[in-house]
């Protein structure tokens, strides 16, 4: 199994950690050749006004939906969900538009207000630790997308076919499960 990791902006160095002791193979993705032959992407952390320009600029974003259509399972976290989603709330930034959500960009706060609680998510049996940077708010899921976490009421954990999306950044902790979740997505999806 190879998993992509799109490298140009975020934390790519932290997924690629977990994924290392996860015994996975990675692969930086800065331009369509880099996803041939993956199994799965990951669309990380960082700036989304950035990472949707880039991926438009280098056309990634044209081979990512042709990829998603085909039915390539892709993770993304905080940023990486918010390029995932087909709204985004007071912007048109540029983005994938293949996740059924309604997301707003830093919605808690500035950096001063990040956050850590504990969540309780659907299929695990102890909480994971969520680490929330200038986190987005999902306020809307559409279409059959299911929500496996909420934090006060909104969602911050998503699926949709083969879709993954968090708000928080799982990458950041210790626990391994949320990636090993996402593992098993590619898994099923093969």
């Amino acid at each position: 199994m190879k998993i992509g990791i799109l490298a140009i902006q975020g934390s790519i160095q932290d997924h690629k950690k977990v994924l290392d002791k996860l015994n996975i193979e990675t692969v930086e993705v800065r331009l369509p050749a880099d996803l041939i032959d993956i199994n799965g992407l990951i669309i990380p952390g960082g700036e989304s006004t950035t990472i949707g320009k880039l991926l438009k600029s280098t056309k990634l974003d044209q081979e990512i939906k042709r990829l998603y259509e085909k039915g390539l399972p892709i993770y993304g976290t905080c940023a990486g969900a918010i390029i995932l989603a087909k709204e985004i709330l007071g912007s048109q930034q540029p983005k994938l538009s293949i996740l059924d959500i309604s997301i707003g960009r830093n919605s808690y706060g500035r950096q001063i207000d990040s956050f850590e609680t504990d969540l309780d998510i659907k299929e695990f049996e102890q909480p994971f630790h969520g680490i929330f940077i200038r986190a987005p708010v999902i306020s809307k899921v559409h279409n059959g997308a299911k929500i496996l976490a909420e934090y006060k009421d909104k969602p911050v954990l998503v699926r949709q076919k083969n879709i993954l999306a968090s708000t928080f950044h799982p990458e950041l902790t210790n626990d391994t499960r949320i990636h090993e979740y996402f593992i098993n997505m590619i898994k099923s999806c093969s």
